[in-house]
């Protein structure tokens, strides 16, 4: 009867705040599931969600030991969750940070400089891992966006080249000592070569998925990178990115990609590119 009389109360109370309240907290424990979603962790979020159903329901029976056992589980249970999902926490404080950085881009803090280059740069990749599909040669490329990827870089050896396709082969080659590990790009420049990866964690991926392949999913969960994946075994190109798997894909499918990723801007670019040359061309008109 008590509980009853206070939910009567909150009714009765109840402002449009309290609406907008319940809405806000509504999305956020959406968006918390999501993030959980095909994880080990849902388990065990389902698990804290049991035990406080189980303390409240031992508290309206006056099942007082069950009640001090569950209410004492719950009480140390924040710091349960820290470090049980550490990796999803993080994951969603990248995504927060992701969300500010593409707040000052709007703003006109996005640096264009370049895009020829970076253009330049994805036909390189694409048609480096076009020649190793034909080859049958495995490869793993990480391209970096927003998320800063220096805790995989240290995990390599660090190159900063230049990108050039006869470069990515030469790395790849499967007598090459990096050719085992990751290839990471940022912008115009390889990076490091032979790094490790975090695997997948989505027991939901198809078991013909090598180490390669779940490699180039995992590290597209925890950031906003994308990888470009060449299998050994079938020469199949793949693109990984926010942990979704596009395999099977032409060399001009994958420069498309590619393209966007390395310059947003870049179709606005090239039209505006293509307009001056048909300006230059006389054709005042077609422009």
């Amino acid at each position: 009867m008590e509980f009853l009389n206070t939910l009567r109360n909150a009714f009765v109370t109840f402002r449009i705040q309290d609406i907008i309240d319940i809405l806000i907290v509504a999305y956020l424990f959406y968006k918390l599931l999501f993030i959980f979603k095909n994880t080990s962790g849902i388990q065990i979020l389902w698990g804290i969600v049991l035990i406080m159903i189980v303390s409240q329901i031992s508290g309206w029976l006056e099942l007082h030991l069950l009640n001090y056992i569950f209410s004492g589980a719950l009480q140390i249970g924040i710091i349960a969750i820290v470090i049980v999902f550490q990796p999803e926490l993080r994951s969603m404080l990248e995504r927060i940070g992701r969300k500010g950085f593409h707040i000052q881009t709007y703003l006109g803090k996005q640096d264009k400089s370049g895009t020829a280059d970076l253009i330049q740069a994805a036909g390189l990749i694409s048609e480096a891992c076009a020649h190793m599909s034909r080859e049958k040669t495995g490869a793993l490329i990480v391209i970096q966006q927003h998320s800063q990827l220096g805790d995989i870089v240290n995990t390599g050896t660090v190159l900063n080249a230049d990108v050039s396709a006869s470069l990515l082969e030469n790395i790849f080659f499967h007598n090459s000592p990096l050719h085992d590990g990751a290839v990471v790009i940022s912008g115009r420049k390889i990076i490091a070569a032979g790094c490790v990866l975090p695997l997948s964690k989505n027991d939901m991926l198809s078991k013909e998925l090598g180490t390669r392949h779940r490699a180039g999913i995992g590290i597209t969960e925890q950031t906003d990178a994308i990888s470009v994946i060449v299998s050994e075994e079938t020469g199949s190109i793949s693109v990984a990115e926010g942990g979704m798997l596009k395999r099977h894909l032409n060399a001009e499918t994958l420069t498309r990609i590619l393209e966007k990723a390395l310059t947003p801007n870049n179709i606005e670019i090239k039209n505006k590119k293509f307009s001056l040359d048909m300006l230059r061309k006389g054709d005042r008109k077609d422009a």
